[in-house]
């Protein structure tokens, strides 16, 4: 027979497996925003929290900056610093590989809005 600690220890469980589904794929989306913005103009780090927070997203610098580090050691934006007010600010701007990176997102992307939105509207 189950003991109330054994479900709530389940439950918790199910709670943090959805949280750590739901924010790799908020994670996602943050890159692919990241890559798309760094291909109009270089981008920087303060400037990409604020515009995802626009965007409803709430980012620490300890997950925007790491992850715009990742994404210039994997060969998808590359940097270059710059003296702006006397503080140096380190800007980020989208390479070869990220632009063909972005454009396959895209298509991924809208293949899987025009599925959602199909199968949403057939109801």
């Amino acid at each position: 027979m189950w003991q109330e600690a054994d479900i709530i220890c389940r439950y918790h469980q199910a709670i943090l497996i959805d949280a750590a589904m739901f924010r790799d794929f908020f994670l996602g989306f943050v890159k692919i925003h990241i890559l798309y913005h760094a291909s109009k103009e270089p981008i920087y780090g303060v400037e990409m929290l604020e515009e995802l927070g626009r965007h409803g997203y709430r980012l620490s610098p300890g997950t925007i900056y790491p992850t715009l580090h990742r994404l210039t050691r994997d060969g998808y934006l590359s940097t270059q610093r710059k003296v702006v007010d006397g503080k140096v600010r380190k800007y980020y701007t989208i390479t070869e590989q990220g632009l063909e990176a972005l454009d396959e997102a895209r298509g991924k992307i809208t293949e899987l809005v025009e599925e959602v939105i199909e199968e949403r509207l057939d109801r």
